[in-house]
């Protein structure tokens, strides 16, 4: 579960921090704001990481925590797109909107991972 979390964290922290940025006109976010969010996204890229690798006694706390961080950087992410609505491009909005959509896919089968 942390290492399906954690790659795909890796992945966005790579899109926002590399790729996103330099088709920034196109996106519409300023680029500071990208790179926020792929630092953001770096931070839950390693706290996944680790937790993949700890010892399993703690797991269900930590899977609480990480769906907690990852709830907070799609209702951090929704802001930011209503905050740059009239600068988002619709490029941007379609990524965005898509990558809000998978954290919550994942969210939601980590909460039925966290039930059991």
């Amino acid at each position: 579960m942390f290492r399906i979390d954690g790659l795909g964290a890796l992945v966005s922290a790579g899109l926002l921090g590399v790729v996103l940025p330099a088709f920034q006109p196109y996106i519409g976010l300023p680029r500071p704001v990208l790179y926020l969010l792929a630092g953001l996204a770096l931070v839950l890229a390693t706290y996944s990481g680790i937790c993949a690798y700890r010892s399993p006694l703690r797991r269900r706390l930590w899977l609480g925590l990480i769906m907690a961080a990852n709830l907070a950087y799609c209702a951090l992410t929704v802001g930011l797109m209503v905050a740059f609505a009239a600068a988002l491009e619709p490029l941007g909005f379609v990524y965005f909107a898509g990558e809000v959509a998978v954290i919550l896919a994942l969210v939601s089968f980590e909460w039925r991972v966290f039930r059991r």
